[in-house]
This record gives structure tokens, C-alpha cells and sequence, in this order.
């Protein structure tokens, strides 16, 4: 979809290389994935009872196994791969920095706050920061890369003057070019959840509470490697379509052997089991704006959630799904009663007014500087900001549209494709320059 955009370079034929680049696929290379790359992927080990009873059930209710979500299809239900090496999480500072910190020409300034780009003219030549209440600059003799993510890399681009002048104006700031589209198109993956109470007394519930289970957990890790501690936090997915007709699954489940009303809260004081649904291809937007030239100021961010109302459909028909997961036998042999939002909810108002008091982010936001040709795009397909010299944002901001899953991979895929970028002009610069 980006590149029928407009986005030429960002077919999925032309970005498939580069997730396999990224990738350390620990079932070996294959057509879809790498092996070899900064990026470990491994498979679960954590298997539990309800998780058995959760994929048994999607089956009972129509949809297939698929042993890899990230190969041919995306459709059906099985475990979650990781991103783990050596039991620990795989992140992209422990796949990438880590081992680039031994180089000679990185220097890693770190409890830095970047205050604004520094521009000559339209020409972004450096950054101003602060480190230990003392200002520092730093001279760019190439480029100047952005890397903040979908909420600091626009908030950046406004503090350097650029954006929607009359913002920036009404700030005090000096508009070094009115970009209107910074901080726009902010997409997320809003999600809500079913929560049902299980039979026995074998869920995460009761290992939060109890210093027993917890320490039984830490012994199956250690001694194991296996167990609550190698789960992550969404060890069963499930991909679905809420109609016919539709192309790809348009939303994802995550099931959890374990409860909460909310991301970051405790977990219920009962055995408990959770779904949560996805939808993936959003079409509300929201925005992002600087409230205060100061660079340690929060901005105001609105996602704008559930603004359209084939959005709001495609939620209530997949929490309708969810349920019936939850109705196959598999399930109901291991679960007593829905808890949330409860069996009286059917109506389409009910289940609305459900998602309302109860949905939260996926921590998926992207598209606050959206890569396009069109009006409001921030960044050309080459990651350049439109109108200015020497600097390219290069991080989720810049998808044209939130990808159907998580978004993870997609940016360092990002971040890989950039780097072919950004070394391509290096190499190209002193010809030019000689020329």
C-alpha cells in the first residue's frame, strides 16, 4: 500500500529484503525471513494449559493454525514469535549499538535532551542539546538524521521552526519552513479487550500475587528457561477478518494467560484470561503539537481514536469474534464466566460503550511525519524532510499508514532501507562536491 502511495522503493517486494536483513530467524533463512542478522527471532517457551485451550478453540471456530505469522499468510492462530536471545528481550540496542560502540567514529551522548536542528538558511548542519544543564552543539558534516520516533521527531521539527507556521508563530518560534503535515496523520493501534475468569488457579493472576509462584517462575526461567518469565506479552496471536470480501485480516488478537483491566495496572484478584483485539488498518488520525517552546515540555497529543465509524465497526464485530473463540468447547472447559465487559453486553451500543471505558494504545504510533508526494507528507520516499537540505527523519514516523501487526520489525526494516540511503548519498557527495 505505501508504494501504490506514491512511495516509489517501498513495494513489499522491495522492503522484503531488508526485514530478512534485519532478521537472525532462529528456524533457519527461508523466501521470508534471514538468518544471520543483528535481530534474533525465536520461537515461544512458555506453553500453558490455556494456551493449548486458546488455539484448540480458534481452530473449533473456523480459523486454521499458522505456525508463522510473518511468512505466506497472515491469517489464523498460533503462537507469538519473540524477539529473545539468550533469554533476554532483543532489542534493537542490544541487536545494533551494543555491538557498534566498539567503533571509533560513534560517540553515544547519553541523559542528552536535543533542543532543535540547527539550520543555514534551509540547510540543517547540526543539533542543539543539553547534557548536565550545559548547552552543546554538534556539527553535522553530512547529514542530519532524526530518530526520535512518531512523538520527539515532530515535536523536534517544530522546536527548529519547522511546521505549521502560524503553531510555530504562536509559540515564538522563527519558521524556518512552513511544513504543514509535521505532526499530523498520527495513527495507533487502539485495542480493547474480553476477560474471562478460568477454572483453575494456574494464571499470571496468581503468580502477581503470590512470592511462591514467583519465585517458581524465576527457578523455570533460570534453571529451564521456560515458564511466565518467557512469555512476553502476548505469547497466542490470532489474525481474522470480520467480513468476507476483505483481502487480508483486518484485526489481530493477543491472549494472554493472565488479566487487567489496564495496561500497567495490576492484575485481577482472580484467575483470569484476556483477549485483546486489534484492529489493524485504522483509518482515524490524530495529531501531535508542541505546547511550549521548551523542549522538556510534553506536547499535546490527540489520537484522535475511533473517529470513523468502519473503524468502530470493525472493533464490535471483532470483539463479537473474540467471544465466540471464547464459546468453542476447548475454551469452556477452562473458563467460568465472562467478567468483562460481561454477558448481558450484545448490542452494538453496549459493546461501544464497553470499548470506550476500557480501550487503550498498542504503543503503535507512527505517520506523525508521513513519507509521500502528496499534501501533508513531512519526508520524500528517500526519508528527506520536503523543501530542506541535509536532513531525513528515519524512524516510525515516517510509514504513510500504521502497517496490520505490530510495529517492531517495520521500523527497523525503516532504519535498514535508510541506512542504504543515507550511505549511497555519502558516497556520492564528493563527486558532487568535485563536479
Amino acid at each position: 500500500m505505501w508504494r501504490q502511495l506514491g512511495n516509489t522503493g517501498w513495494s513489499y517486494e522491495d522492503v522484503l529484503p531488508y526485514f530478512r536483513r534485519a532478521e537472525h530467524q532462529e528456524r533457519g533463512e527461508d523466501a521470508y525471513h534471514g538468518a544471520g542478522g543483528p535481530l534474533c527471532v525465536s520461537d515461544l517457551r512458555a506453553r500453558h494449559q490455556l494456551h493449548d485451550a486458546f488455539i484448540a478453540a480458534a481452530q473449533e471456530a473456523g480459523h486454521r493454525r499458522n505456525p508463522d505469522f510473518n511468512g505466506a499468510e497472515q491469517d489464523g492462530v498460533g503462537p507469538l514469535q519473540l524477539t529473545v536471545r539468550n533469554m533476554r528481550r532483543c532489542s534493537a540496542a542490544v541487536g545494533y549499538l551494543r555491538p557498534a560502540l566498539k567503533r571509533p567514529n560513534l560517540r553515544v551522548e547519553t541523559r542528552a535532551l536535543a533542543h532543535r536542528v540547527l539550520f543555514e538558511g534551509r540547510r540543517a548542519v547540526g543539533v542543539e542539546y543539553a547534557r548536565a544543564g550545559v548547552m552543546h552543539r554538534a556539527r553535522a558534516q553530512g547529514e542530519v538524521l532524526l530518530a526520535g520516533g512518531s512523538i520527539n521527531s515532530p515535536q523536534l521539527l517544530q522546536l527548529s521552526g519547522v511546521g505549521p507556521a502560524a503553531l510555530l508563530r504562536e509559540h515564538g518560534l522563527a519558521v524556518v519552513h512552513d511544513l504543514p503535515g509535521v505532526g499530523d496523520n498520527l495513527q495507533d493501534h487502539v485495542n480493547t479487550r474480553i476477560v474471562y475468569r478460568a477454572r483453575n488457579g494456574n494464571t499470571l493472576n496468581e503468580v502477581s500475587r503470590s512470592w511462591m509462584r514467583q519465585a517458581q517462575a524465576g527457578f523455570a526461567y533460570l534453571f529451564a528457561r521456560r515458564g511466565a518469565l518467557m512469555m512476553g506479552a502476548a505469547p497466542i496471536g490470532l489474525f481474522a477478518r470480520t467480513r468476507p470480501g476483505l483481502d487480508a485480516p483486518d484485526v489481530q488478537y493477543q491472549f494472554l494467560a493472565g488479566s487487567f483491566e489496564r495496561v500497567g495496572e495490576k492484575m485481577h484478584d482472580f484467575p483470569g484470561c484476556q483477549m485483546t483485539c486489534i484492529p489493524c488498518r485504522p483509518q482515524s488520525r490524530g495529531w501531535l503539537r508542541i505546547r511550549s517552546p521548551d523542549p522538556a515540555a510534553p506536547p499535546a497529543i490527540d489520537p484522535n481514536y475511533l473517529s470513523t465509524q468502519d473503524d468502530k465497526d470493525v472493533l464490535i464485530a471483532g470483539l463479537r469474534i473474540a467471544r465466540q473463540v471464547f464459546h468453542s468447547p476447548a475454551m469452556q472447559q477452562m473458563v467460568e464466566a465472562e467478567e468483562l465487559p460481561g454477558p448481558t453486553v450484545d448490542s452494538d451500543e453496549g459493546w461501544l460503550d464497553h470499548i470506550r471505558r476500557q480501550a487503550g494504545t498498542t504503543f503503535h504510533p507512527t505517520s506523525t511525519c508521513m513519507m509521500g508526494p502528496q499534501a501533508g507528507a513531512v519526508v520524500d520516499p528517500e526519508l528527506r524532510v520536503h523543501g530542506l537540505q541535509g536532513l531525513r527523519v528515519v524512524d516510525a514516523s515516517i510509514m504513510p499508514a500504521v502497517v496490520s501487526g505490530n510495529t517492531n520489525a517495520a521500523t527497523i526494516m525503516i532504519a535498514e532501507k535508510g541506512a542504504d540511503m543515507i550511505r549511497s548519498a555519502a558516497r556520492a557527495a564528493p563527486a558532487v562536491k568535485a563536479a
